[in-house]
């Protein structure tokens, strides 16, 4: 934090504190037989300020408004509540629900400020904590299993692609040098790497995962949509949870949060996680199991109100991940178009070497090269909320950090092809949002805000590749009897060092101008600016020392030096316009058309070369145009239940895509724009309660994406040797997109007593279903995946303190499943899969105070 900035905040909170003083609002929530409610909703009226009741059913708010004021109380199944405070006072506040049938509002800030969800005109869907812990959902991966239309792929932290509807990022392997189209926000703070989706959750109040365009909400420009991840927040009523979950691969996780005051203005929140698993996959070569989990985290939070109208959180997270993964195992091989001798069957045959399986599933691997994911991120972060008039002026700045150590072996074989496959990184980033949100007259609210980030990455110290013995084997592009001269490409490799400076700035608000009590226009706009700067450098090392040109020749067609400097800036308006229409208190509908753009980018896995020369015209990536569409129905057709439809159609021109190379020293592929793209879909949601113990949930998403224009694609992996490089590929399906999606499922609860103890019993399960997709940016005859169903299961009992526990199943049927298929490096034919995780199950105790 600059000098300048420290002393405005300084200025800002020296002036301001003394202006109120500092009132809190403490309570407890119960149902009708004096069992306390955990996660009960609390909201003081025309505000933005709210909580959720602690495992004791406890809750403190600071109060921000003068009095009297309303409080309104909501959980579900219970009927709302409200009561009216006239004057500050020190006693707890005692509230007790009655039960009903009616599906209490979920309250979610994503149009920052706490609205009801099925009042909001955005299609989304929230996902609670408790959902979350005891479906043993701890990190984005398993959370996509609840939520459609949401697809996340990783092939290791830093290769990750979290997308929203088939739209975000590129598809397969990771370029660093493109933004995400999809804003990941904990706590209002910014993660500008993908490899954050890999961490476990601490301590998690709830997900927002929005769809379509948000820049004219969000500091960071979001093309596609945005996971909205809200922590619990310190308390000012002592309280905490331990937590240990065992189950079957030596599954153990261990998580705690403890809360209290430290001061009557302060209290302090510290929680951590660790999780640690067995490998799922055999290495035979080494007699060790991999893709195991070694996770540990920890997060602490102080919660500081100087005064009843000010609330300022500092936050401070770190993040390790240490494991032996995430190894890939052969799942095919493709007859290429290249000359026998040059695929992948007569190269192994040669070697004298074999697959210690053709069957992924029989989870077995003979990899040479050990696998690292070393994965660390972390940061620190202010919160300031202040209250101005009828709104709320909110400042978050932030400080992040990533450090990345990795190994991998990308010829997913036993044999020394690619002994070295090494990008270890840092990355570090400095993030200021400031934004009001708030109304500005009896009609008239809105957010207005300015978002700046700032962005450097760079090697450390630098990125590896380097060939083994039998390199030349899957390099030999000739009948040269010069390829086999020992020792040419043994130990042969590149070294890359580079640097990326970005910087992105916006202005960015949205109105909502009620016309009528029923009829709401809501205009937004965006003015974007990004700047990126990269200083790339590869040198070449190793191999036969010879001024043979002919030899020389053979090792430049592997690897070549490659050196270039760009420096790139663009800027542009976006918006968009929503017309919202509430018919009566059971149906309300909006239609949305909006634009949006995704930045200019820059290649930094290296470029592709042409007669030795790397092609610097395609260093520079055009950015995103997106027009986007959508009308939705939000209803309640019947009491207790809800039912969402929303029809979607986005067109992207200049789609930027990461297409495979048979270069193997283009590292993750390269980057290009299609010149169109379009995905159009209908997704329907629901809820409803059958009765007070019983809720059943459902989601279904039907999604068709396709290139409209893409004529000089690189070809899939079984045309590669022909007679064309490219391809037009116009008319093909985006990868990663699944035509259906749905899940399903149900909760059971019954209050009871177990061995003396007040609490609740519970059963519930989670289906999650989606049909086959492409798992090629071109689209292909065999990397495509079939569809499947996975079904997840809990069961156990519940207290509000004490202890509780639960028995839980992931992928309860043991199903055979593809996350992703990925071409091996050079294009020999071999592909690799990313398998899905097998039957997984255990038990969970929890201990609340």
């Amino acid at each position: 934090m600059n000098k300048n900035l420290l002393l405005a905040w300084l200025l800002l909170f020296s002036g301001i504190a003394p202006l109120w003083s500092q009132t809190a609002i403490k309570g407890r929530v119960t149902d009708s037989q004096n069992i306390p409610l955990i996660g009960a909703t609390v909201l003081i009226k025309d505000s933005n300020t709210y909580t959720l009741t602690d495992e004791s059913g406890f809750f403190t708010l600071a109060n921000q408004k003068e009095y009297p004021i309303s409080l309104q109380i909501n959980f579900v199944s219970f009927k709302e509540t409200q009561i009216t405070l006239t004057s500050p006072s020190d006693q707890l506040i005692e509230i007790k629900l009655e039960d009903d049938l009616e599906l209490s509002e979920v309250l979610i800030t994503a149009r920052r400020r706490s609205e009801e969800v099925q009042k909001v005109p955005i299609p989304l869907s929230v996902v609670g904590g408790p959902r979350i812990e005891e479906s043993g959902s701890f990190n984005v991966n398993r959370v996509k299993e609840l939520v459609p239309t949401v697809q996340l792929y990783s092939s290791n932290p830093r290769n990750t692609t979290l997308n929203i509807r088939g739209l975000g990022s590129t598809f397969g392997l990771t370029n660093d040098g493109i933004d995400p189209g999809v804003g990941y926000y904990v706590d209002g703070v910014y993660y500008a790497r993908p490899a954050a989706t890999s961490l476990d959750f601490i301590d998690i109040e709830q997900i927002e995962v929005l769809r379509g365009p948000q820049g004219t909400l969000f500091g960071k420009n979001t093309t596609a949509g945005a996971f909205n991840i809200t922590t619990r927040l310190p308390s000012y009523t002592p309280g905490g949870t331990v937590e240990l979950s065992y189950g079957n691969y030596g599954f153990i996780q261990a998580k705690s949060s403890i809360t209290g005051p430290l001061s009557k203005n302060l209290a302090a929140r510290v929680s951590f996680s660790g999780t640690q698993r067995n490998g799922v996959i055999e290495n035979i070569a080494t007699g060790k199991a991999i893709n195991d989990l070694n996770n540990f985290g920890v997060r602490g939070q102080l919660l500081f109100n100087p005064s009843s109208k000010v609330e300022l959180i500092l936050a401070a997270d770190a993040t390790s991940q240490r494991p032996d993964g995430y190894a890939q195992v052969v799942a095919g091989v493709v007859e290429t178009k290249r000359a026998p001798y040059r695929r992948f069957e007569q190269i192994i045959n040669d070697l004298n070497y074999q697959l210690p399986s053709r069957n992924a599933f029989d989870r077995i691997v003979d990899h040479d090269t050990p696998w690292r994911s070393n994965n660390d991120l972390g940061g620190i972060s202010l919160n300031t909320d202040v209250q101005l008039g009828e709104g709320t002026l909110t400042s978050t700045t932030a400080w992040r950090y990533w450090n990345w150590g990795p190994s991998n072996d990308r010829d997913f074989t036993g044999l020394p092809v690619l002994t070295l496959s090494q990008a270890p990184s840092r990355h570090e980033q400095f993030s200021q949002e400031i934004r009001y949100a708030g109304d500005f007259s009896k009609k008239l609210s809105g957010v207005l805000g300015v978002f700046y980030l700032s962005q450097n990455l760079k090697t450390s110290p630098y990125h590896t590749e380097e060939s083994g013995a039998a390199q030349w084997r899957f390099s030999q592009s000739s009948t040269s009897a010069l390829w086999a001269t020992p020792g040419l490409l043994d130990g042969y490799g590149i070294r890359t060092f580079s640097t990326l400076e970005s910087v992105g700035a916006a202005v960015f608000g949205q109105l909502d101008w009620a016309i009528t009590e029923k009829l709401h226009f809501l205009p937004g706009i965006r003015f974007n600016y990004d700047q990126k700067a990269v200083d790339f450098k590869r040198e070449t090392y190793g191999g036969l020392q010879t001024t043979d040109p002919a030899l020389l020749a053979i090792k430049r067609s592997v690897y070549a030096p490659q050196q270039f400097v760009a420096d790139v800036e663009d800027h542009n308006w976006s918006g968009q316009a929503t017309i919202s229409y509430q018919f009566n208190d059971k149906i309300n509908s909006f239609g949305t058309f909006s634009t949006s753009y995704k930045p200019v980018g820059i290649n930094l896995g290296g470029l592709p070369t042409a007669n030795g020369q790397p092609l610097l015209e395609l260093a520079e990536v055009k950015p995103e145009f997106v027009k986007h569409f959508e009308l939705g129905i939000k209803t309640t057709p019947v009491k207790g239940s809800s039912l969402n439809v929303t029809f979607f159609n986005t067109n992207i021109q200049d789609y930027q895509t990461l297409v495979q190379t048979a270069e193997v020293g283009v590292n993750r592929g390269y980057l290009a724009n299609a010149e169109e793209v379009s995905v159009t879909g209908v997704e329907l949601d629901g809820n409803v309660k059958v009765s007070p113990f019983l809720s059943i949930n459902a989601a279904l998403a039907y999604t068709d994406a396709i290139y409209v224009s893409f004529p000089n694609a690189p070809v899939p992996l079984e045309e590669t040797g022909g007679e064309s490089a490219f391809k037009d590929i116009s008319g093909g399906r985006l990868p990663g997109v699944s035509k259906w999606a749905g899940s399903f499922g149900g909760e059971y609860t019954k209050a009871a007593k177990f061995f003396k103890k007040s609490g609740t019993f519970f059963i519930g399960t989670d289906v999650f279903f989606r049909s086959e997709f492409s798992s090629s940016p071109s689209p292909s005859q065999f990397l495509n995946v079939d569809g499947y169903a996975l079904v997840n299961a809990r069961a156990g009992f519940r207290v509000t303190e004490g202890f509780s526990a639960f028995v839980w199943a992931r992928n309860l049927l043991n199903q055979n499943y593809y996350e992703q298929l990925l071409p091996a490096a050079g294009n020999a034919g071999h592909f690799a899969a990313v398998l899905g995780d097998p039957v997984t199950y255990g038990l969970t105790f929890r201990y609340a105070f």
